[in-house]
């Protein structure tokens, strides 16, 4: 059966947007962090360190780096939707359409506007395609499956996942700075925030559900 059966176009409409909106907004999101040049998220050091290794874009980094993460679903039982797939190509792509129009900034004014930028636009973002509830993004389904597996807590996989992709980026050459600690401490309460403002009620009873098909705990201040 499909996933979409029984939906009143509206509604799945709206979803859609949402997701697509989204991913493409965190893609973009990300490639302001890089042009601010103040350090990256978790990910994108990671990516931007295997980008200077292997001379390939970030984006088609963002998109290998995420199809792998979702082969590792398959040893943990993960089942994708169609925003765990659709994560994989579009912030990767968004990434690449982003950085070919957005200069690289000089001055710290300016770099911290963007890094400000990137980080709200990555709180919105990840508000809009949770909310959307097509499944979670690869990576966040890599944290959520080992939780299950391990029986630790969503926070402690979730830190020990970041930590060991940030150390890892940053022996590659990715950017860690000050905007790497900001967003850390921001996007918590950023996304928890834009989960709401975007909740989309339910299709038959009008209810407001935030993440009803996203794994518990995937939005956590880090």
């Amino acid at each position: 059966m499909s996933p979409f059966s029984g939906l009143r176009a509206p509604y799945l409409a709206r979803r859609l947007c949402q997701l697509y909106a989204g991913l493409a907004l965190y893609g973009a999101s990300a490639a302001l962090m890089v042009c601010g040049g103040l350090g990256l998220e978790p990910w994108g050091v990671l990516h931007q360190g295997l980008a200077e290794r292997t001379g390939m874009s970030m984006g088609v980094v963002a998109i290998v780096v995420g199809a792998v993460v979702l082969v590792l679903w398959i040893p943990l039982r993960q089942r994708p939707g169609l925003g765990t797939v659709s994560n994989v190509f579009v912030v990767g792509l968004a990434i690449d359409a982003t950085l070919a129009v957005v200069p690289q900034a000089h001055g710290l004014p300016a770099r911290t506007g963007l890094l400000a930028a990137g980080i709200v636009l990555n709180g919105v973002a990840t508000g809009l395609y949770i909310a959307a509830r097509f499944g979670p993004g690869p990576r966040d389904g890599l944290m959520t499956g080992l939780h299950r597996l391990t029986g630790r807590s969503v926070r402690l996989v979730r830190t020990a996942i970041e930590v060991a992709v940030v150390a890892t980026g940053f022996a590659l050459g990715g950017s860690v700075g000050v905007g790497t600690v900001a967003y850390a401490l921001a996007i918590g309460p950023l996304a928890q925030l834009f989960l709401r403002v975007f909740a989309i009620p339910g299709a038959d009873d009008g209810r407001t559900v935030v993440a009803e098909e996203s794994p518990e705990g995937v939005i956590l201040p880090r």
